[in-house]
């Protein structure tokens, strides 16, 4: 009987953890689309989530290709991005350095990204 309870007990502190931390990354993502609407210059200039923006840029189902430290080099530092991936697209990404995208502002924007799975 104590074990049951034991068992139980963990089960249910487990599920809340999971609650906790799906919450805590909904706010996290929803907190990203508003830095990605808002970044200046304007994300949409060059790139497309679901039908929205420039659809020579897609971003749709990016969140399955890239892990989230590729995510923040292809921000701060996209000319060395471009080469790695050989990517010739014009014109080139802009630098995000911190003064234009805080670090906690590169972290909701990578939780957003990284939620774009097809």
């Amino acid at each position: 009987m104590t074990l049951r309870l034991v068992v139980a007990g963990a089960a249910g502190f487990i599920l809340a953890m999971g609650t906790a931390a799906s919450a805590q990354d909904a706010g996290l993502i929803a907190k990203g689309k508003k830095v990605y609407d808002a970044a200046m210059p304007k994300c949409k200039m060059c790139h497309a989530i679901g039908g929205e923006g420039n659809a020579k840029g897609p971003l749709d189902g990016i969140g399955g290709k890239l892990k989230a430290d590729e995510f923040k080099a292809w921000l701060r530092t996209p000319k060395e991005m471009a080469t790695k991936a050989k990517a010739e697209r014009k014109p080139p990404m802009p630098v995000y350095a911190k003064e234009k995208l805080s670090d906690e502002d590169l972290q909701s924007l990578t939780a957003y990204l990284l939620s774009l799975k097809k």
